[in-house]
């Protein structure tokens, strides 16, 4: 067994205590790097990059794009039409026959975990250099749940059958495999405060370590522990793996933004208070399994953790948006899957993307042109000078409308499709002047209305498509077409 140094050992055991010591940047009495993509100084809920704040949006067409043969073709694609967030699970589950692992590959299938497959990081660090070069902030998931499913564990250089490093003897690993939405699969219960397998441990450490040895080179890398970890794993899990890495980071001189993403989907259960009542763990909420509701509900699940979050704010990324014609019954079609991102730019996420298909509509022209739409948004109201406030708005049925808004100076207006709903300007004498953008084609509307205010105001959208009404005061209208 190779030494193990004093600073592994010193991370271990701060491990071992549970909740980090370390404010949520990681960073006491050092100032972090300013061009790191970090919470936006002047309003929290937000994230800034390159010391300016952005809002990210993304939709592609794969989960861990290091791993696609079109890897810098698919990117261009992004940063052409304004996209600027990627999810990059850490994955090889080999679903189109051209992804490779991490591990050295031995003879008879056997992998050794202390060797790594050159090809596998040189795929990671070609990505992590291609979107810096974009500016496309990537979200990384270290453990992939479904790596470790039923269809994909035989094949997993973790089995201890597929490995020469630990057996079933020596280790808490089965061979057998589990469904991890209905069974506890023992890999995600290792840690000091669970099962402690030392063994298991020590190559799920190096196989971060290596992780952190590319991304803690760039500014452009947030951190998300597990894809849809279930309620019936503990959260020491993740708690440890927050430590881990913001201990290495901490050490290094960089702030690290970590998050987990649980898998219930209903946001008042007490799994995700393990995320919202931890700060200093988790820096970022993760939102992605709102997704799987939709509607009015999807809303109110948005519009809780935001309320929950007002003492001590931070972003809320939703990098998994459900909702495909081709998709599963429950995540709703793709008219849901738009209508759920558009709710995340009103109700204040600071990042939303498309899920890939078939689970969403992933880098699809419906998806582009949401894209593109924010992005014309963005040049009349930036996202974070604005709050969602529906009681602006009268005659409102269900699920019709939506509001973002600074009252007396900025109003966003999301319509899911054809509607009319009142906007209270009573208190307010000035004039404004009203915008539109077709969601469904990401293109403004010609034209341009004024409203006098000192009145509720019936807005009312130009067709029956998905659209976006800009309400602003006069003198704060400028446009570039």
């Amino acid at each position: 067994m190779k030494r193990i140094s004093t600073f592994v050992i010193i991370i271990y055991a701060l491990a071992c205590i549970g909740i980090p010591q370390a404010d949520a940047q990681g960073l006491k009495g050092k100032t972090p790097n300013k061009d790191r993509i970090r919470p936006y100084s002047e309003n929290p809920r937000y994230w800034q990059y390159n010391g300016k704040p952005i809002l990210l949006l993304g939709g592609s067409k794969d989960d861990n794009l290091f791993q696609i043969p079109d890897m810098k073709e698919h990117l261009d694609s992004l940063e052409i039409i304004g996209a600027n967030y990627i999810r990059n699970v850490m994955s090889s589950r080999e679903d189109f026959g051209f992804e490779v692992q991490p591990f050295k590959k031995l003879a008879k299938d056997k992998y050794d975990l202390n060797q790594w497959n050159n090809e596998y990081w040189d795929r990671f660090q070609e990505m992590l250099q291609l979107t810096a070069e974009r500016d496309i902030i990537v979200q990384i998931e270290i453990w992939a749940f479904h790596d470790l499913n039923l269809t994909t564990y035989p094949y997993s250089p973790w089995k201890p059958a597929n490995n020469i490093n630990y057996d079933t003897l020596n280790t808490t690993l089965s061979n057998q495999s589990v469904n991890f939405g209905r069974h506890k699969h023992e890999f995600f219960f290792t840690v000091p405060k669970l099962n402690n397998d030392t063994l298991v441990l020590k190559y799920q450490n190096l196989f971060v370590d290596k992780i952190l040895t590319y991304t803690l080179e760039y500014d452009h890398i947030l951190y998300c522990i597990t894809n849809e970890i279930h309620p019936q794993y503990s959260p020491e899990w993740g708690w440890y793996w927050a430590n881990y890495i913001r201990g290495i980071s901490n050490k290094k001189g960089k702030a690290a933004n970590i998050t987990e993403m649980f898998w219930e989907t209903d946001l008042t259960r007490d799994q995700h208070k393990a995320s919202l009542d931890y700060p200093d763990i988790y820096n970022y909420f993760e939102i992605s399994q709102n997704s799987a509701n939709s509607g009015e509900k999807n809303w109110t699940y948005t519009r809780y953790i935001r309320k929950y979050l007002s003492r001590n704010p931070r972003p809320v990324n939703s990098v998994k948006i459900y909702g495909s014609d081709t998709g599963p019954f429950w995540a709703g079609k793709s008219k849901d899957g738009i209508e759920k991102f558009w709710r995340n730019i009103l109700g204040g996420c600071a990042g939303s993307r498309f899920h890939r298909p078939h689970g969403g509509i992933g880098f699809s022209e419906l998806a582009q042109n949401s894209i593109k739409a924010v992005r014309k948004l963005e040049t009349l109201i930036k996202l974070w000078e604005v709050s969602p406030d529906n009681k602006l708005l009268t005659e409102r049925d269900e699920n019709e409308a939506y509001i973002a808004a600074k009252p007396g100076e900025k109003y966003i207006i999301y319509f899911t499709e054809g509607g009319m709903v009142g906007l209270n300007l009573i208190d307010y004498q000035e004039k404004f002047c009203l915008r539109w953008i077709d969601i469904n084609t990401g293109d403004w509307l010609k034209g341009q209305t004024y409203l006098e205010g000192g009145q509720i105001v019936n807005i009312s959208t130009p067709s029956q498509n998905p659209s976006i009404a800009m309400i602003l005061k006069m003198n704060l209208f400028t446009i570039d077409e």
